[in-house]
Parts: structure tokens; sequence; C-alpha cells
């Protein structure tokens, strides 16, 4: 996907990208670049693969939510970024947190938030579980891509949501992980409030995203320790 390509079919779902923030995804890749020599972000390097596999991917979170510059939104397993730092470039008065477990991802997250000038983001070294221990109903939103299996995510994502708002897990093929969503979700009080799957343009990939409501208080006891998680997944 070159950028043209990429600019055509955001329009194509209802979004328009400006100069400015061309100019910051720009910068973002050729970072993502620079440092992905010194530390592994990424196996995805050519560029029109980032504009299509990452930057295009992230943002069709779009579809299954609309977002606002009233919204904290919490990107749990966040990585190079994605979607968080593509979702802030777009959504600029988001309130966004990105969490991830590796602090070398967390030094470049803070360099890319630096070079862009990018504001009312914050880039945190933690791991999932306990940053939920200590982040319970903090977040209208709480999004992961392609981090865990579904049943691992909601114990993970559902505790930091505020009751009412929304976890949003963007996957690909969810047909093995469809069947046990049901009776994960009773268990930390959410249901399913929409499922959208489409194909990436150009290659034809599969995505799907779900997303999540919370429906009351989740049980103290959750998230439990990681290895009971992993152990006992809901």
């Amino acid at each position: 996907m070159d950028k043209k390509q990429f600019i055509e079919e955001l329009s194509k779902i209802n979004i328009e990208i400006s100069a400015e923030k061309l100019s910051k995804l720009e910068k973002y890749y050729q970072m993502l670049i620079e440092w992905n020599e010194k530390i592994n972000l990424t196996a995805i390097t050519e560029e029109k693969d980032v504009y299509l596999k990452h930057f295009y991917d992230s943002i069709t979170a779009s579809k299954i939510i609309d977002l606002n510059n009233e919204q904290t939104l919490c990107d749990i397993g966040t990585g190079a970024g994605f979607p968080g730092i593509v979702l802030k470039i777009f959504y600029p008065e988001l309130n966004i947190t990105l969490v991830d477990s590796l602090n070398k991802r967390i030094v470049f997250l803070q360099e890319v938030i630096k070079e862009l000038k990018l504001k009312k983001i914050t880039a945190v070294h933690a791991r999932a579980e306990e940053f939920a221990r200590e982040h319970r109903e903090c977040f209208d939103v709480v999004i992961a891509r392609a981090v865990a299996p579904i049943n691992i995510l909601l114990e993970y994502c559902i505790p930091m949501i505020k009751e009412n708002k929304y976890f949003i897990s963007m996957k690909g093929d969810i047909s093995r992980e469809i069947n046990f969503i049901e009776c994960s979700t009773h268990k930390i009080n959410a249901q399913v409030s929409d499922i959208k799957e489409f194909l990436l343009p150009i290659e034809g990939s599969k995505r799907s995203l779900i997303s999540f409501t919370k429906q009351g208080k989740t049980p103290m006891k959750y998230p439990r320790k990681n290895s009971e998680i992993k152990k006992n997944p809901l």
C-alpha cells in the first residue's frame, strides 16, 4: 500500500487525513525503522507493508467505535505503538495511555511522543494484569491488537473500563475463539456488543473487530495472577 492507496482506502471508511497527520506518520515510520535496528519492534519493515498492516490496520478500530475528544483510551500490549500512536495522530484530543511489558519499547514510544509533539498521551512500563489491578474502572475504552487469546484479554481489560464502556479486541480470524466468548464474558459482567469482520485491502487477509460492553462491576478477584490466567483462562 503506497501513500496514495493509503489515502484512498481511508476515504472509503470516511476518514480524511491532513498533510500534518501524514507528515507525522512519515516521521513515525522513519523512527520505527531506525529503532528497529537496535531493538525488536516489528518484523514488518517495508514502507508499503507498514502503511497497510500497521497504520491502516490500526485505524480500522474506527469501524466499530466512535472515537471522540472526551474519551480516555488505554492500549494494552501496544508494542511499537499500534494502534495507540496511530489513533493519537488521527484523533489528537483523545487521552491515551500506552502499556507494554517491555521497557525498551516504552523508551521508543516516549521518543516518538516527544518527536511528534503529541499531547495527552503517556507510555507506561507494566504487565497488563498488574496495571489492571491498579487502574480499575479508569478508562472509557481499552483496546488490544493481536496481543493474546480473547478469554485472556477479557480478564486483563474489562476490569479497567468504566461501567457501560468498551473493550475493543482487534484480531485476525476469530473462528477458533468465538465459541468461548460467552462463557468468559458472563464471569466478568460483560457482553459482546458488536462484531465486524472484513478483509484488509490489497492483500485480502481477514480482520475481526469485537466490541465488549461492561455491564456491571467486575468481581475483585479479577484479574488474577498471570500464571493463573494462563493456566486456567476464563
